[in-house]
């Protein structure tokens, strides 16, 4: 096993190799982001990946509130030096602050995200942008280098708990002057700058049955709140003491920049696999589907990069017909097309498979398609994403494409698809 700076194991070693000798660990669940169809445009590495596998430790890395005090020069207080001690200090004033320390806790694990790439952070998450992202560039982050960190219990694995902010290679997190922060009786909380956002799905996210929830604001301590009026003011939301931080199956986390799902190792359990997806694909092959004006058969490709090829499937988004590559309806000056089975003129897009198997809310066949971006999924899953508010901007929200990150169309955002298949 091999050992990082601070002493931890990542558990990102454990699902990418080995010689196959290990002892397979329990999986506690995956952390995936919105937005990639099953892996990185340029490709899964180390810690940079769209989906992370969290495992038991093969020791307790978790830390536990411990004790706090008043110090007057936080950077030179013991507990800040001391690089094996973890502490959250906030800040008061120039010359105050309240420093929290914290102890080992052997009855959790710890896994840290955030932008930075140091070795504390566990799974490493860039600024998602919608479409094709291959030479995508983000000017300016604002996802936090150090932006949450997530606690599970060893031995109750389905509670698995957020706080926002994470600890640094010294072991510490800092919330400066400006901070949102507030002290009810003897603790003291806060609020990182842009803020952790949660959504608990309201209902089984297996299944299909599940409602997009209301999104919460999580805090340093890990207790919830209504949102602030827009993304970082100053005023923290009211406290909702109904709700709590331990993660469900289908919870979002929305860390300013990118949204993640959590998807528990139970539910996935009842979620299909990419082989299933894989072979629902082949099914719909099976079937030959023709295009009515080509007359040639057409091939959903199993493959994400699906280039030009001449049996490739296109939807029309206004009618649902599916059909290959041809010039016929089109208008020159919109570049719409008619569709020639029912004549309704709208926009074509290409017609690719989500392949990322956790955004699946059931198993069954690929028969709708997001609007504009063209990707499949099944009937539930399809209309689940469609009817949930993604945070979007300082304080707005918008429907997207999983698979893609692209801001849903139309009245409903989806399209159902009308194959002229089996016709032998």
């Amino acid at each position: 096993m091999v050992k990082r700076t601070d002493g931890t194991e990542s558990p990102i070693l454990a699902e990418d190799g080995g010689d196959g000798h290990d002892k397979p660990r329990l999986r506690y669940g995956e952390l995936v982001i919105l937005g990639y169809n099953g892996y990185l445009p340029q490709g899964d590495r180390g810690r940079r990946r769209s989906k992370f596998v969290l495992h038991k430790r093969t020791e307790a890395s978790g830390v536990k509130r411990s004790k706090h005090y008043i110090v007057q020069s936080p950077q030179t207080s013991k507990a800040i030096l001391d690089a094996n001690q973890h502490s959250i200090s906030y800040t008061l004033s120039r010359n105050q602050a309240v420093i929290v320390e914290y102890k080992e806790d052997a009855e959790t694990d710890m896994f840290q995200v955030g932008r930075s790439s140091e070795s504390p952070i566990d799974f490493v998450v860039m600024d998602t942008l919608p479409g094709d992202k291959k030479d995508a560039k983000v000017m300016q982050s604002t996802i936090s280098r150090f932006a949450c960190r997530i606690l599970v219990n060893r031995c109750e694995p389905a509670k698995a708990r957020i706080f926002a902010a994470g600890f640094d290679s010294s072991r510490n997190i800092f919330l400066g002057e400006k901070a949102t922060k507030w002290q009810d009786n003897v603790e003291i909380d806060g609020l990182t700058t842009n803020g952790v956002l949660i959504m608990h799905p309201k209902g089984s996210f297996c299944g299909g049955s599940a409602k997009c929830g209301l999104w919460r604001e999580c805090s340093v301590g890990g207790d919830v709140f209504s949102l602030r009026e827009s993304r970082s003011a100053q005023q923290k939301g009211q406290p909702i003491y109904d709700e709590c931080n331990i993660l469900q199956d289908g919870t979002l986390i929305d860390l300013c920049g990118a949204t993640l799902l959590w998807r528990s190792a139970e539910g996935l359990q009842h979620s299909p696999t990419k082989h299933d997806l894989e072979k629902l694909i082949d099914a719909i092959n099976a079937g030959r589907p023709q295009c009515p004006v080509g007359l040639n058969t057409l091939v959903i490709p199993r493959k994400v990069n699906i280039g030009d090829q001449v049996n490739q499937p296109y939807v029309y988004l206004n009618c649902g017909h599916v059909q290959g590559h041809h010039d016929w309806g089109q208008d020159v000056n919109t570049g719409a097309r008619r569709c020639p089975m029912c004549l309704e003129l709208g926009p074509v897009v290409t017609l690719c498979m989500g392949l990322e198997p956790a955004f699946y809310v059931d198993v069954g066949a690929p028969t709708f398609a997001f609007n504009p971006c063209g990707h499949m999924a099944t009937e539930k899953t399809v209309k689940y994403w469609a009817n949930v508010e993604i945070p979007h901007g300082t304080n707005g929200f918008q429907a997207v494409c999983p698979f893609c990150a692209t801001p849903l169309d139309g009245a409903t955002g989806y399209i159902k698809l009308i194959f002229q298949d089996n016709l032998d």
